[in-house]
Order: structure tokens, then C-alpha cells, then sequence
């Protein structure tokens, strides 16, 4: 077998224009999925040039699970104080707690600003700075992007500055499950499931999207009750948990789990479909909990990210 040999490609040579070619480029689905897996987010786009005020981003999404709104600033040049402070804009504008800052090339001085944001901001903002490279195998006519991490949120740094605050109860339990979600999407990542596995959080839950935007998957973290469970996790339609519940039995024989608890929870708007695992947090290995949550995970993801009934094509 002959390797090639990788040539770097000029960005304008592909994207003329910033505005016209690379953010369009940029928002399509497949695009922003392929950012997103570099950086652990579910990403879903809302608008591109969004106005904020005077000014407008170049893009404005949301984390698809959780609603975050996520800012991002596409400059095809080297790093300059404007850009800097227009991203800044526009995250205050619209609250972003994600602000991603997309460009040809790195100042150190603008990796050690954002490096100190990261450091130095409240733990839901965080700021990523991502190199956009373009390379072409030998003579090639195709051309591959590469997005290339230059700064990232420190989460563990973060999450162990707030777990010793003085006025934090749980910090032995936040870093437990920071530890947990982290090493878990560690595993993961080696047999490469098709799931995307987003950026792990200080938290008992852990959110995995399925290509919906009404529900989503949601791993738990019980260790009182030395358990896991995997549930679809519905925010905000009664309607949609009805509809899931009348075919319960076909859902149930789709995933070859006879025990769901259907939790319609109606004091709450929000719904839980749920399976769960014996665990003991404190005496058991976890490669085995770890299989089952991901296994478990695609199993939903492939069930109730279709519409039910289903439609027979017979």
C-alpha cells in the first residue's frame, strides 16, 4: 500500500468569501455536526448573520439537548482584537454560555485571553478557539476540512473550583460524577458507537441526542439507590408521551425491554420513558455499567427516533 502525501490548501482557494461561502458552508447540518463532534456538542442551528442589536453573528445555535445557545465567529484570517470583542457582543446579546471562534490563525495573545476566560469566567461560559484547515491528498481533486482545537474549557479545572466554594455541599459528589461521565465517554470513544457523545458536566445526568428536537436520551446517575438508568427524556409534550405509550408493547418488543417505567409525571411538563441497571458505584468495575448504558443508549436512539405508529410500507 502507497501513502500519499498531505498538501495544505489555501482557504480562499475554496471559501472566497467569509460571509457568503465559508459560514454558509459552515451552517449545513453535516458541517456543524462535524464541529460538534471535535468539540462535544450537540449543535443545531437557529440563524446565520443573526441580529443582535446593531450588529449580527455570523452564526447563532443551540445545544440540541439542552436549549444552550452557542455563538460562533468565523474569521478567515489571523485573530484580531475586533473579532475578539464582537464575539464577546454577541454572546451578552443573547446569553450564549458556548462562544466558539473559528479562524486561519492563532495570536498567542488571543489563545492566552481565551485560555483566561476559560479560566477565570463562571462555569456555564465556555469559550473555544478552533484553527479551520483545508488539506488535499497528493493530487487529489477532493479537499478535506480540519478543524484543529487551539483552546477549550478546562471542565475538570472548573468543576473542582466549584465543588471546594464554601458554599458548595456536594463537592465529593460533583467530582464523582464529573469522573464518571468523563471516563465513560473515554470508553466510548474507543469502540466509536454512533452516538454523539457531548462534553461531560458536573452533573447526575448525562444528555445524548437522537435527532429529534422534542426528546432526547438521558443517562442517570442514582448512587443512593446503586443504579444507572437510560431514559427518553421528554421536555415538554404530553402529547408525545401518548403517543409513545399506545404503542407501548411494539416500543417495548423494538427494544427488548419488558420492564420500562412510563413516568407520564403530570404535575411536571415534562416526561420519562426509563430502564435501570444495578450498579454499585463503590465496589463494582465499571467497564461492564458502561457497556450497558451504551448499548442501551443506541437502542433508544434507533427506537424513538422513529415516529410512531409506524408507517407500514408493505
Amino acid at each position: 500500500m502507497k501513502l500519499g502525501k498531505l498538501k495544505k490548501v489555501d482557504l480562499r482557494e475554496f471559501w472566497k468569501h467569509e460571509a457568503l461561502d465559508f459560514t454558509r458552508w459552515l451552517a449545513e447540518p453535516e458541517n456543524l455536526s462535524e464541529l460538534g463532534n471535535e468539540i462535544g456538542l450537540d449543535i443545531e442551528l437557529i440563524q446565520i448573520e443573526a441580529g443582535i442589536g446593531r450588529f449580527s453573528a455570523d452564526i447563532v445555535a443551540q445545544e440540541e439537548t439542552t436549549g444552550r445557545k452557542i455563538v460562533i465567529e468565523n474569521q478567515l484570517e489571523t485573530t484580531d482584537h475586533s473579532h475578539l470583542g464582537q464575539i464577546l457582543t454577541y454572546a451578552a446579546g443573547i446569553e450564549a454560555e458556548y462562544m466558539v471562534w473559528i479562524v486561519k490563525d492563532v495570536r498567542d495573545e488571543h489563545k492566552q485571553t481565551v485560555e483566561w476566560l476559560n479560566e477565570h469566567t463562571v462555569e456555564k461560559l465556555n469559550f473555544f478557539l478552533i484553527r479551520i484547515e483545508l488539506w488535499q491528498i497528493g493530487n487529489s481533486e477532493e479537499t478535506a476540512p480540519k478543524f484543529v482545537i487551539v483552546s477549550r474549557p478546562n471542565n475538570w479545572t472548573k468543576s473542582v473550583r466549584a465543588s471546594i466554594h464554601p458554599q458548595s455541599e456536594l463537592s465529593d459528589t460533583k467530582l464523582l460524577q464529573l469522573e464518571f461521565w468523563q471516563q465513560l465517554k473515554d470508553v466510548a470513544a474507543i469502540s466509536k458507537p454512533p452516538l454523539q457523545l457531548r462534553t461531560p458536566q458536573a452533573q447526575h445526568w448525562y444528555d445524548i441526542a437522537i435527532g429529534r428536537s422534542d426528546c432526547h436520551v438521558s443517562f442517570n446517575m442514582l448512587a443512593t439507590k446503586n443504579q444507572v438508568s437510560c431514559e427518553l427524556y421528554i421536555p415538554n409534550s404530553k402529547p408525545l408521551f401518548f403517543a409513545l405509550y399506545s404503542n407501548k408493547n411494539a416500543i417495548e418488543d423494538a427494544l427488548g425491554i419488558n420492564d420500562l417505567s412510563w413516568l407520564e409525571l403530570p404535575e411536571k411538563k415534562a416526561s420519562r420513558i426509563r430502564t435501570f441497571h444495578q450498579f454499585d458505584f463503590g465496589n463494582q468495575p465499571r467497564e461492564e455499567v458502561f457497556s450497558w448504558l451504551v448499548k442501551t443508549a443506541h437502542k433508544f436512539k434507533n427506537v424513538f427516533s422513529k415516529q410512531w405508529p409506524l408507517q407500514d410500507k408493505s
